[in-house]
């Protein structure tokens, strides 16, 4: 069973350097750097150390320490305003409807299909690997292999019409980007 500690509500984010309403989702400590978790969770907090397997490694880098959040339904911090949706000249992204469209025909598109076409669009032109597609797409939780960004592009290549298809290219050996048509 892990280690758990629960937060009372007079821990307040106001101890907290920084400015009201941003949150701080990760920082670089010292080896002997010694950090009160504390002051850095909404009050009402619950944390916990998250599992080894779900933390990056680097090579050559002592292990990663990394913490679960867990906040009541009730005391979650306001929704930070919607993205503006997405309009390359090909493809059109609407983050708060989530939906997409290739010249104006709506595609059905999975979860994680919506999530990595939107990431490619708001990309244009950049190499993105299969490991950095997985970590932010999939996020770090995800348990799978490069494999899984190749299935899910090949889908993505299907939905999008044969005329389309070719704006997400393949970079062998290397990974995936968007790269929408020159003469639109």
């Amino acid at each position: 069973m892990a280690t758990t500690r629960s937060l009372s509500s007079s821990a307040t984010l106001a101890s907290s350097p920084q400015p009201t309403g941003v949150r701080q989702h990760l920082r670089a400590v010292d080896r002997d750097e010694v950090i009160d978790v504390a002051a850095l969770l909404p009050p009402g907090a619950t944390w916990l150390p998250a599992p080894q397997h779900s933390l990056p490694a680097l090579p050559g880098q002592p292990p990663m320490v990394g913490y679960l959040v867990l906040v009541p339904a009730d005391r979650q911090p306001p929704l930070v305003p919607a993205a503006e949706p997405v309009d390359d000249p090909l493809v059109s992204i609407d983050p708060v409807r989530r939906t997409a469209a290739v010249d104006g025909r709506e595609l059905d598109l999975t979860y994680l299909e919506f999530e990595l076409l939107a990431h490619l669009v708001a990309h244009p032109h950049r190499v993105h690997t299969r490991d950095q597609l997985v970590t932010t797409v999939w996020g770090y939780g995800h348990v799978g292999d490069g494999r899984t960004v190749d299935v899910h592009i090949a889908r993505l290549r299907r939905k999008l019409g044969a005329e389309h298809r070719d704006t997400i290219r393949t970079i062998r050996r290397v990974g995936y980007k968007y790269a929408p048509p020159a003469g639109r």
